[in-house]
């Protein structure tokens, strides 16, 4: 076996052990979610937006396109851990297709809810989440004041 296989075998046996340890710590919702992110990544002509940094250092970002008070599309961006990731996929998931005031119900406790559960010491990232996406929320409502008097 010349070095270059030797090296993908390696790579390979370490993913497989690192994943076997996610899955020790997260719910399957949340290993799927981090492995494959929904909605990640800046959407077209955002008309709504909101930025946190977290108690741990994560950032996120969300981008929301508004019609008619309703969330048609959402992206998220983050720097953060697996646990983020999955929180930023899960409230931009739940935040489509509703209406602002649902959006604006969506709680940390809910996303935990929807996830199946986080760590003790990842629960900060629900919070992250849902505070970017109201953040969100208010930064359209902001902006879109004079259409709302």
């Amino acid at each position: 076996m010349n070095d270059e296989k030797k090296l993908d075998r390696i790579e390979q046996e370490l993913k497989k052990a690192l994943f076997d340890q996610y899955r020790k710590v997260y719910s399957p919702r949340v290993v799927e979610l981090f492995q494959n992110p929904l909605n990640m990544g800046v959407i077209p002509e955002p008309n709504g937006f909101g930025i946190i940094r977290g108690i741990c250092g994560d950032t996120m970002k969300i981008y929301l396109r508004i019609d008619n008070d309703r969330v048609k599309d959402v992206g998220f961006e983050t720097d953060g851990c697996e646990a983020t990731i999955a929180v930023g996929s899960a409230v931009t998931d739940l935040a489509r297709g509703k209406t602002l005031m649902e959006v604006l119900a969506i709680s940390p406790a809910g996303l935990i809810d929807y996830l199946g559960g986080l760590p003790e010491d990842h629960i900060h990232c629900s919070i992250l989440a849902a505070g970017s996406m109201h953040n969100a929320v208010a930064n359209y409502l902001l902006l879109n004041s004079k259409r709302l008097l």
